[in-house]
């Protein structure tokens, strides 16, 4: 299961891939094509050339997890199709997830306090 955590850091892929990859070549496009460690505990999100599909894969300790949803209708929130990687907070995956607009939410700046008590 995946935990959607404070501080959980989410990696969309920007370009879709092909949704018959396995667990397997997932964790290999992971670290190939994202530059990142699949086992590193972070939650790697890809999408489908349809937009109504995703994926996610997260190592949770013991195991790699594979989830895949399908809208039955409507379609995911995506931003425009390019190279590269987005950083996504566990707020806007669930709301991704959900097929809300996650692109219009960003989290206010807070400021680090300078003074102690």
């Amino acid at each position: 299961m995946i935990a959607l955590r404070p501080g959980l850091k989410v990696v969309l892929a920007a370009q879709p891939v092909d949704f018959r990859k396995s667990v397997h070549t997932l964790s290999a496009l992971v670290n190939e094509a994202l530059r990142a460690n699949p086992y590193c505990g972070d939650v790697f999100v890809f999408r489908s050339k349809r937009a109504d599909r995703v994926k996610l894969l997260a190592w949770d300790g013991s195991g790699m997890v594979l989830v895949t949803k399908w809208l039955h209708q409507g379609h995911f929130t995506w931003l425009p199709v390019r190279d590269g990687v987005v950083y996504l907070s566990a707020t806007q995956l669930a709301m991704l997830l959900d097929g809300l607009q996650w692109t219009r939410v960003s989290p206010e700046p807070v400021k680090r306090p300078t003074v102690v008590g």
